[in-house]
């Protein structure tokens, strides 16, 4: 079968509707995806139950349809949980005890994209390496998608786990219903898929709520539903300066992702958060004194580990990518992870994103110590840092030589990409897997040494010096 292999990622399958994912590629991968269970994964039953999952992407019902029938083809049943997000498809998986979950989505992309995310049982994901690749091989080996396979829809179970899913958040969360008629959020689900399941967490605890593009809408009609992205949240800052709320929270298009926004309408980094969840988590309790691990990736703050260090844990430095970073929790024995880019996962036996339950707990913290966020999170802005910064090139591994050989007196990394840390700054460049870009990221102990060191690099990457 004639496809595009390079829509076989390795997170997740993705590509653009209909010349790149289209029903013939959703009836393969289906196909595909219960024989890698059945033969690879070695799951023994003959029938299989494979819970699915979609966004609001006006092709994901189509795609949805066709990759249930080749699914069924190969002996399985459907549980069709509907329109949910990516985490929620994770919980599903562990929680019910199915044999996989696939969750049609493109997460924060634009139209016309669209894709499919893979996980076996215990919510354990396929990456490139760990089957997404076996399946490309699969589906290029077929010789066409059978047109003539009816879906035969007595094997397709619909199933809400919205209730479920809610319990899940606040227990994890340790938080009861009505406990926050104080306080007010401001939100933007980007007309995604997570505004739905959000407003039904901030109604269950009382919360105020001003609300911004809550409904689902695949056309997205205001913004693209990538909250990285500063002009996509500006809307929700201008919001709040209005509204005055205790802070905001905006999605990306599937809700595995969240951003943070402060009283004053000022966003907060990922790696922020994660630092300010390692204090929350390891001043609890049952998690003082016990040296937990606590995951951050390579693009993160020197003020992750220095928190983590300070509140008892074991900070572990992580390749970036949510299906390395799941497998690093598990293999390490992981508490709680984080990702620059607004990725948060809980350990203890799930290893999967969190959104809704990081959300809840750095509220119940800002309740318990009654203080803005702006000030909360302030003791974590210790250092200037660049975020992501691409550079498009196309000699990519010679420009990170170039970069390496030029500050090869520093100490060298290279977990994901090329790390180099001096007494007073540090920068990472790392080669998209996608595109022809490098990606720079760089702090320092000021925004003034930042400045001068981003020149100095990309005079470098950018071929001005030798």
């Amino acid at each position: 079968m004639k496809i595009n292999p390079d829509i076989f990622r390795a997170y997740d399958i993705r590509g653009t509707y209909p010349d790149e994912l289209n029903e013939e590629v959703a009836f393969a991968v289906g196909k595909g995806f219960v024989t890698f269970l059945k033969k690879e994964a070695r799951i023994q039953q003959e029938e299989l139950s494979i819970v699915v999952g979609r966004d609001m992407r006006l092709s994901s019902p189509i795609l949805f349809e066709q990759f249930a029938r080749g699914a069924i083809s190969e002996g399985c049943t459907i549980i069709d949980a509907g329109l949910i997000t990516t985490p929620m498809l994770y919980f599903a998986v562990s929680h019910f005890g199915y044999d996989g979950g696939a969750m049609i989505t493109a997460s924060h992309n634009p139209n016309p994209h669209n894709g499919i995310k893979l996980t076996r049982e215990k919510a354990i994901p396929l990456g490139g390496d760990t089957g997404i690749f076996w399946i490309r091989d699969y589906v290029q080996s077929m010789p066409t998608a059978a047109k003539d396979t009816e879906l035969d829809r007595r094997k397709i179970v619909k199933k809400s786990i919205e209730e479920e899913y809610l319990a899940f958040n606040l227990v994890l969360a340790d938080v009861q219903k009505d406990e926050f008629k104080n306080f007010s959020v401001a939100v933007d689900a980007g007309n995604g898929v997570g505004g739905p399941m959000l407003t039904k967490i901030l109604q269950a605890i009382g919360a105020t709520v001003y609300p911004l593009h809550m409904d689902p809408d695949g056309r997205f009609p205001h913004h693209v539903p990538d909250p990285l992205i500063r002009k996509n949240i500006e809307d929700l800052i201008l919001l709040i300066k209005e509204k005055k709320p205790d802070l905001g929270v905006a999605l990306d298009g599937d809700a595995d992702r969240i951003v943070f926004i402060d009283e004053q309408g000022e966003p907060i980094r990922g790696d922020l958060i994660t630092a300010l969840m390692a204090q929350i988590i390891l001043q609890q309790e049952k998690f003082r004194m016990q040296q937990q691990k606590i995951l951050y990736d390579v693009r993160s703050s020197n003020i992750v580990a220095e928190k983590v260090q300070q509140f008892g844990g074991v900070p572990v430095a992580s390749r970036i990518g949510h299906s390395l970073i799941k497998a690093t929790m598990r293999k390490e024995d992981i508490l709680f992870g984080g990702e620059l880019s607004g990725h948060y996962y809980w350990g203890d036996g799930l290893f999967f994103e969190v959104p809704f339950v990081v959300f809840l707990r750095i509220l119940k913290a800002l309740r318990e110590r009654r203080v803005p966020f702006s000030h909360f999170i302030q003791p974590f802005q210790v250092y200037a840092h660049s975020g992501e910064i691409n550079f498009s090139v196309q000699a990519k591994e010679q420009k990170i030589a170039a970069v390496r050989a030029y500050f090869r007196t520093g100490q060298i990394s290279e977990l994901d990409g090329l790390r180099v840390d001096f007494p007073d700054w540090w920068f990472l460049v790392r080669s998209s897997n996608t595109e022809p870009l490098l990606r720079l990221v760089i702090e320092a102990n000021s925004q003034e040494l930042l400045e001068e060191k981003k020149k100095e690099l990309a005079k470098i990457i950018e071929g001005e010096e030798s």
